[in-house]
């Protein structure tokens, strides 16, 4: 696949972290954009981590960075990882991850969401935030061991950085959360989100994969259990057929297309040279070249999806979004001090 970079932007805190195709005219229409793109910002709580990347009439291309409210839960939340579209709204997820080297960060377990029409207004857009205190993180265990899937065990160090101090800072501060965390658990890092046609959101996961090193995608009954501060269900597990001899592959952006088709990133588990733990203990899962895949959902209710693979992309390991733009893919990457768009 031969990409070339269109624009190179700057917002707020930079360092993209996943693309979705604007769907609503007013919004367009309020800036004069004849496209657009929303991304997120993963250095940033998320009412200052969303943006715009519009594309004028003469085909340049400006960046808007939203203004929002998130009343009691401004400032309470990091590392906003991936966007979903469902009836008007936007939603944003945060990873449920930690730093690279650990522990996990309640901080980073919420999901938001907004009005996607709001943001032709000219004031600043109410958004929901719920922080779920890791009730996600113990659903997607729970639905992988009993899934009858093999994921793959985590290194003595990443389940000793992840989830043994996790439980330990969580009972020297008395949170109830340690609760929903178990040791034996899988840290879980969320990079990809996706509505399905019919209202199920799919999240792609980063890390865990399975044993041999293809990639997983989590599937939630309904995406309404995640503000409701009920427990969220999980409809199924699947995964992607396209693990790769020797090396660890995970998800980096899921996006749904008209047709009720799915494209989606994969590559590397975590970043080289950034002194990632998951790395230390699982240095196959480095240096992924990222290639696209589009997929449909199995209609026989099997877990197991074969994707087709649309192409690598061109030598890229660090792409974090993927979206539809004129009838061709659009890709963001993950570069410091800049927004870098790809066609």
């Amino acid at each position: 696949m031969t990409t070339h970079a269109t624009v190179e932007l700057s917002v707020g805190v930079n360092e993209a972290s996943d693309l979705l195709t604007v769907r609503a005219p007013e919004v367009l229409a309020a800036h004069g954009w004849t496209a657009a793109l929303w991304t997120v910002l993963d250095e940033a709580p998320v009412e200052e981590s969303i943006a715009l990347l519009g594309r004028a009439p003469d085909g340049t291309w400006s960046t808007h960075l939203l203004a929002t409210d998130a009343g009691a839960e401004a400032g309470r939340t990091e590392d906003s990882e991936s966007l979903a579209y469902h009836d008007g709204y936007v939603y944003v997820l945060g990873s449920h991850f930690g730093s690279k080297r650990g522990p996990l960060q309640p901080r980073r377990a919420f999901a938001a969401r907004f009005r996607e029409v709001d943001a032709a207004g000219p004031g600043p857009v109410r958004l929901e935030v719920a922080r779920n205190r890791f009730r996600l993180h113990r659903a997607v265990n729970d639905a992988l061991a009993g899934a009858g899937i093999d994921p793959l065990r985590p290194g003595s160090s990443v389940h000793q950085r992840f989830i043994v101090e996790t439980l330990v800072r969580g009972a020297e501060r008395g949170k109830k959360w340690i609760t929903r965390i178990v040791e034996g658990d899988l840290p879980v890092n969320i990079e990809g989100a996706a509505f399905t046609p019919t209202g199920s959101l799919l999240l792609g996961l980063r890390f865990p994969v399975t044993a041999d090193g293809a990639p997983i995608v989590v599937e939630l009954a309904d995406a309404g259990d995640l503000f409701d501060g009920s427990e969220p269900k999980v409809a199924a597990v699947h995964v992607l057929d396209a693990a790769e001899e020797g090396v660890l592959t995970g998800i980096r952006a899921l996006s749904a297309r008209q047709d009720g088709s799915f494209d989606a990133v994969v590559g590397s588990i975590d970043a080289v040279g950034k002194e990632s733990v998951l790395l230390d203990d699982h240095p196959h899962g480095g240096g992924v070249p990222c290639r696209h895949l589009r997929f449909r959902l199995p209609e026989d209710g099997s877990f197991l999806i074969r994707p087709e693979v649309v192409g690598a992309i061109n030598g890229f390991h660090n792409v974090e979004g993927v979206a539809e733009l004129d009838g061709r893919p659009v890709y963001v990457t993950d570069d410091d001090h800049r927004v870098a768009l790809w066609f």
